[in-house]
């Protein structure tokens, strides 16, 4: 039940997941509006299909979102990207930071 909240399913990893009549492919996010009070999911392949579900009450106020910045303002959104070249406020530390999962796609070890 999603009851009054804004709410979305991120098909993950791989397989497909049903929503409805509706075929999600993996890597793809859905969004519902507030109106319905359940959705069928179901996964409609042989394979192992994983989600995460996501709710949370809408906040009323815009959304900017640029790669995996997410801001209320295109100029809120343009000084977190310099903040982020320039390694300050709170992304000191990410010149020398490298992800787990990115190193294990970038060998291609990702899926295994």
């Amino acid at each position: 039940l999603f009851e009054e909240r804004s709410s979305g399913i991120n098909a993950e990893y791989g397989g497909e997941v049903r929503i409805e009549n509706q075929t999600i492919a993996a890597h793809h996010t859905v969004v519902f509006d507030t109106s319905g009070a359940a959705v069928a999911v179901s996964n409609p392949g042989s394979g192992l299909a994983r989600l995460v579900l996501i709710s949370g009450e809408p906040i009323g106020e815009p959304v900017f979102q640029h790669g995996p910045f997410v801001m209320n303002t295109a100029e809120e959104i343009e000084q977190t990207i310099d903040d982020y070249r320039r390694h300050k406020n709170g992304f000191e530390n990410a010149k020398n930071w490298q992800s787990d999962i990115g190193q294990k796609f970038i060998k291609g070890t990702l899926w295994k």
